[in-house]
């Protein structure tokens, strides 16, 4: 099966934030976020610096990624953080 389609969740250098988002390319939407085409910081990931990948999953649909964003935002930060953890356990323990 292939997964065109990934949630993802970036956070900033202190684990302080985090944003979960829709995209068909990681890198590319990361370096989007950070930078608009004014170089600035605009979006809201630009703004708290949430450039570092936490937790992705990937999907053959977008309706089936954009389903599962829609839940992942509507998680308690701690169920958030328990996923993140058990995926990536070298992050540690999320605040």
């Amino acid at each position: 099966m292939l997964q065109n389609f990934f949630v993802y969740m970036v956070t900033n250098e202190y684990r302080t934030t985090l944003y979960i988002g829709v995209t068909n390319n990681i890198q590319k939407r990361i370096a989007q976020h950070y930078f608009d085409s004014q170089n600035s910081k605009q979006s809201f990931a630009g703004k708290y610096n949430c450039v570092y990948l936490v937790y992705y999953e990937g999907f053959q649909y977008p309706k089936e990624a954009i389903a599962r964003e829609k839940e992942l935002k509507k998680w308690r930060r701690e169920k958030k953080n328990k996923l993140i953890s058990e995926f990536n356990p070298r992050m540690g323990n999320f605040k």
